[in-house]
């Protein structure tokens, strides 16, 4: 069974940086897509970043040039790197694989595994 679990979230204040971590388990890591998403209460979730196991990446427009995705496959692990942090990128970011197939990067279903989120608090 694929496990994901999150961890570097936190509160900093508006222009800090925080720096995530996705470590999973159980399965194949280097050939998928691993992707960020993130969701505030109240507010479908949205997909932040995604990167493919060839390195390829991919960025919503409200964090291009501020956030960065990275992994790394020999410790079976992505990152996030978030600088200039801004209080509406407060939320409980995921980190997701994604599918094998029929995979479409900002469409959460179809990625397979999930994490159980962990919590980003931008301070003004």
């Amino acid at each position: 069974q694929v496990q994901l679990v999150e961890s570097g979230g936190g509160l900093v204040q508006a222009g800090g940086s925080l720096t995530l971590s996705c470590a999973a388990s159980g399965g194949s890591f280097s050939v998928y897509a691993m992707g960020w998403f993130r969701r505030v209460p109240g507010k479908e979730r949205e997909f932040v970043a995604t990167i493919y196991g060839g390195g390829m990446a991919y960025y919503t427009d409200s964090v291009k040039g501020r956030f960065t995705i990275s992994r790394d496959d020999a410790m079976n692990t992505v990152y996030l790197r978030m600088n200039s942090l801004k209080p509406e990128d407060t939320a409980v970011y995921y980190c997701a694989r994604g599918r094998s197939t029929s995979f479409i990067p900002d469409s959460p279903g179809t990625y397979d595994y999930w994490g159980q989120g962990t919590r980003v608090t931008v301070s003004s």
